[in-house]
């Protein structure tokens, strides 16, 4: 999941990720628009990872980090450097350390001339794509683009770049190209346009489609196709540098993606319904401790209560939900049943391939506050300093990075080295993504147990 960027000159927001309708904005809002800042006065270097999954990265130059902790999909602005050679490295971050993934590359830099490096493949083969350009002035009413294939699983494609409402049975292709090639750099007359992506030769099959999208005088984009690792069909996004950072465009088609999970001890069966469609209830008969599967749903202000199975009231959860297009979300509903609420948690699916990714949510209202050791296996807590401490009903640890191997889990009283629950073996593997609840016992009260999620449950 992206974390919002500073103020681009690419004027998307998160609600408008998906350049028009995918989100809780409505169609009468103006498409997003993309600008780009003066030319830079020297040579510049920008980044861009588009390893799908691969951790975070730091970038170095000369020895000197010049980035640190860029995410997926995330990129740099225009970064100055002398004329003449650098070396470049970009380095993992993984448990325990840091890893050189690329480079030292020694790159050769021309005055006034525009690098973007783009970390592209999946881990085990990722590598830099290093794309060079003048930075030469653009003539009036014009804009620049260049496009990059950074999406490993994608097959050769042909990009379109049409007027909002061309055929595309109509119309010519930019260019067809497969992974790691790129198009451009291309001038274009500023204007609103609409990019999409098909397999090449075949206009009948579009597999992304920006929406409306305004690019204006003076922008000068570099446009890379990455993996997309959230919810919807489409196996691209696009993610724009534009000289002072990164934004990505999602498919106009992109949906949220919703799971509830039954966590109060003491209530009934239950159904949701959402914007009061009692006719057509998306959750029907969850008992505690269950949970659902993800519901792939429009990003849109939904309203969603929960009410007994078969029953249209008493409504015990009245809740009002804003889901953005391209997230993931675990809705909870907690506490006993005389004081249920929902808890809406933000997922994060993406698989990295050197770690495994872990999550302990607390949602036991009987077990007060928790200290949570996660140790390995056999080892004495008595010596050891809780993971994480003072963790409260409803609070969450995040998504904790560990190396591959065997753990125990044991959650205490704050303070207190007797187990409430566990010690627990965990068995985690490099890829894996593991989500677990604290709840209370069937009808509230001790002892904690767990609800344990993603590959957690898988065979």
């Amino acid at each position: 999941m992206q974390n919002p960027m500073p103020v681009l000159t690419l004027l998307l927001t998160v609600i408008l990720a998906g350049c028009g309708n995918n989100s809780s904005s409505s169609n009468s809002n103006p498409p997003p628009q993309a600008t780009s800042p003066p030319p830079p006065a020297s040579s510049s270097l920008e980044v861009l990872h588009a390893s799908p999954d691969a951790p975070a990265v730091n970038v170095l130059a000369d020895g000197s980090a010049i980035l640190t902790s860029v995410p997926y999909k995330g990129g740099s602005g225009f970064i100055s450097v002398a004329a003449g050679q650098i070396s470049l490295e970009v380095e993992a971050i993984i448990p325990g350390g840091n890893a050189v993934v690329i480079g030292p590359a020694s790159l050769t830099i021309a005055s006034g001339e525009r690098i973007s490096v783009i970390a592209v493949g999946a881990t085990a083969n990722i590598e830099p794509l290093v794309l060079t350009a003048p930075a030469a002035d653009l003539a009036p009413g014009q804009a620049r683009l260049r496009v990059v294939h950074g999406a490993p699983a994608a097959p050769q494609v042909d990009v379109y770049a049409t007027a909002p409402d061309a055929a595309l049975a109509d119309s010519s292709p930019l260019g067809s190209f497969a992974f790691t090639e790129n198009l451009g750099p291309l001038e274009v007359p500023a204007d609103t346009y609409r990019i999409r992506v098909t397999p090449a030769g075949d206009p009948a099959t579009v597999v992304y489609d920006s929406g409306p999208l305004v690019i204006e005088a003076g922008a000068d984009l570099v446009i890379t196709a990455v993996q997309n690792t959230g919810p919807g069909d489409s196996l691209i996004s696009l993610v724009a540098l534009d000289g002072s950072g990164a934004a990505e465009i999602l498919d106009i088609d992109t949906p949220a993606a919703l799971r509830v999970v039954h966590a109060s001890p003491d209530a009934p069966n239950v159904d949701v319904v959402a914007n009061d469609d009692f006719a057509n209830r998306p959750v029907q008969d969850l008992a505690f401790p269950d949970f659902t599967d993800y519901l792939e749903l429009p990003a849109v202000e939904l309203n969603v209560k929960v009410v007994p199975t078969t029953l249209d009231a008493p409504v015990v959860i009245d809740a009002d939900l804003t889901l953005v297009a391209g997230f993931e979300y675990s809705v909870l509903a907690v506490g006993l049943l005389a004081d249920i609420e929902p808890l809406v948690l933000v997922d994060d699916n993406r698989r990295v391939a050197t770690e495994a990714r872990v999550r302990i949510v607390h949602a036991s209202p009987a077990a007060g506050d928790v200290d949570i050791y996660v140790t390995a296996q056999g080892a004495d807590i008595d010596t050891a300093e809780p993971a994480f401490a003072g963790v409260a009903f409803k609070d969450e640890t995040g998504y904790v990075a560990l190396a591959p191997g065997e753990y125990a889990v044991t959650v205490t009283g704050v303070g207190s080295k007797l187990a409430a629950i566990g010690p627990v073996s965990v068995d985690v593997a490099a890829g894996g993504i593991y989500t677990a609840i604290a709840r209370d016992a069937f009808g509230g009260g001790l002892p904690v147990g767990l609800i344990l999620l993603d590959d957690f449950t898988a065979p």
